[in-house]
């Protein structure tokens, strides 16, 4: 019926009758675009936002002062001790292969509380550690406000809850090495990369965040190359792109590091090229160790992640086409990792808070097991952060705070060594966590570049044979040291020399449940009779 109306030219009643349009109404009571409503949303959103903010800045701050223990050296031998020359002038020979761009960073700090006299051990040692856990919170809210732009509400809280949860983050945030600020630009970076669907996205941001994670650690590079890649195919207008926002941040990051690096040192020097030629030509980090090459696959990445692994494997089967590339960029890092000898857990820190987008996206999918899940997972990375924050590898920092006392009887004139630490090369911090001119000696390790190969460091050398070694060294009771640092391990093999130059024992320091060659449980202190 309806066919032939419109056949004849009529049309239906439903369709003559045209929609009506109603008048906006001006009165406030009928409106429903009050801006009072917008207002107290804009003010819950807020609220919401300051909370958070609040809570993750206080929840570093704790993190930061319940990690009192040390990981490995470059926490404080590439950062504060290079920090801590730079201003006081203490004794520290820095070979020219790490840039001075982030020590300087401590270092205005430094300078800061010495000119206002508050540089004391206790802010020396701590005000960087505060520092770092604020860049960390910055870097956990700027994670969880990419996620929410990319995925569901829930996918972006669940991401977050598994970022402050994991151990490993936890473990490292905090610190002051270079690889935990490379993490944090890396994650302040991705928030402004061209992901599909990001509105946050910068080119110019995330560039300039990348160009400094370079420059704190030139490895950064290889978690980057792969984004940088599909970024410039992906790109419609690839040459606006270098000509534009790649080579003028490039060149200006280059030249104010090449500037800084060669001020300090007092002559031109391209520094990332020097750690480029002695890492790969020289193979330097092979020096300090090696492992096989699936020591990543087997052990590196299955401890990283811990308690999260179970939910990251199942997360990557839920991912999207659009965090294929995340996925890219976590498997690339690991096996470019894997190509090289001396091998790290922290060198793959960096991917790890692209991995806690996937155990979020897990956590958000469970239905019945979520609570359980959730409970269990922090549990398990809890009691895992709190003893390695606080029990595991403790000693080499406590023992600091034991000979700290000394600087108040130093004798500044005095060319003897009033403290031997015959312990591994670096095992403590130094001069950054004494603060004053105490005659200081440990044993150096320092790799060879001759290529000699019957090349024995001071270190092997002294644990080849540590009666002789020491005899040899201290040849006359006047040239001994006051006092002698040593893990427990050690004591019989010195026992005789110490008995002999009337040496004492007077502190015992636990270090470690897990003590491991050279790596004792404790740490001796012995103290020359009078």
């Amino acid at each position: 019926m309806e066919a032939i109306r419109r056949r004849i030219g009529l049309r239906s009643k439903s369709t003559l009758i045209e929609p009506v349009r109603l008048r906006k109404r001006k009165s406030k009571l009928y409106n429903n675009d009050d801006p009072a409503q917008h207002r107290n949303g804009n003010v819950e959103l807020i609220f919401a936002s300051n909370t958070m903010l609040s809570f993750t800045v206080a929840l570093r701050l704790i993190n930061c002062f319940l990690v009192q223990t040390s990981f490995v050296p470059d926490e404080y031998w590439q950062s504060l001790e290079v920090s801590h020359r730079m201003v006081f002038r203490y004794p520290l020979h820095v070979k020219g292969i790490r840039g001075y761009s982030y020590p300087l960073v401590f270092a205005v700090v430094y300078k800061l509380l010495h000119m206002l006299s508050y540089d004391t051990v206790l802010l020396l040692v701590w005000l960087p550690r505060v520092l770092q856990a604020l860049l960390a919170a910055l870097a956990d809210i700027k994670l969880f406000l990419l996620i929410q732009t990319l995925e569901r509400p829930d996918v972006a809280r669940w991401t977050y809850f598994s970022q402050l949860c994991s151990w490993f983050t936890w473990y490292c945030c905090t610190r002051t090495l270079t690889n935990t600020t490379e993490t944090m630009l890396t994650t302040l970076a991705l928030c402004y990369y061209p992901l599909p669907g990001s509105k946050t996205q910068s080119r110019s941001k995330y560039l300039a965040l990348v160009a400094l994670a370079i420059v704190v650690r030139p490895t950064a590079l290889i978690v980057w190359l792969p984004l940088l890649a599909v970024h410039i195919w992906q790109e419609d207008k690839k040459l606006k792109l270098i000509i534009y926002h790649g080579l003028p941040v490039g060149a200006i990051t280059l030249g104010i590091t090449t500037a800084i690096d060669s001020l300090i040192h007092g002559k031109w020097i391209l520094v990332h090229f020097n750690f480029f030629k002695f890492n790969v030509f020289h193979n330097v980090a092979e020096f300090y160790g090696s492992h096989p090459w699936h020591w990543y696959f087997t052990q590196g990445f299955v401890v990283v992640l811990g308690p999260h692994l179970p939910f990251f494997l199942h997360g990557c089967t839920l991912a999207s086409k659009r965090d294929r590339i995340l996925i890219l960029t976590i498997f690339w890092t690991i096996v470019i990792y894997s190509l090289l000898g001396h091998k790290e857990f922290r060198f793959i820190y960096p991917v790890l808070p692209m991995c806690m987008l996937f155990c979020g996206k897990s956590l958000a999918s469970l239905k019945v097991w979520r609570k359980p899940a959730a409970y269990t997972l922090l549990t398990a990375n809890l009691i895992t952060a709190l003893y390695t924050g606080l029990v595991h590898q403790r000693g080499t920092l406590d023992v600091m705070g034991h000979l700290q006392p000394l600087c108040d009887h130093v004798t500044p004139n005095s060319s003897q060594t009033q403290v031997l630490f015959l312990m591994p090369c670096h095992s403590t911090p130094f001069f950054s966590h004494i603060h004053c001119p105490l005659k200081m000696r440990f044993l150096e390790c320092p790799p060879d570049l001759t290529g000699d190969m019957n090349y024995v460091d001071e270190a092997d050398a002294f644990y080849t044979d540590p009666g002789r070694w020491l005899a040899r060294t201290y040849p006359y009771k006047e040239s001994l040291p006051s006092h002698i640092v040593f893990f427990d391990v050690l004591e019989q093999d010195i026992s005789a020399f110490l008995n002999a130059n009337d040496f004492v024992k007077t502190t015992d320091i636990f270090h470690t449940h897990i003590p491991d060659g050279r790596v004792g449980r404790s740490i001796l202190i012995y103290e020359q009779k009078g």
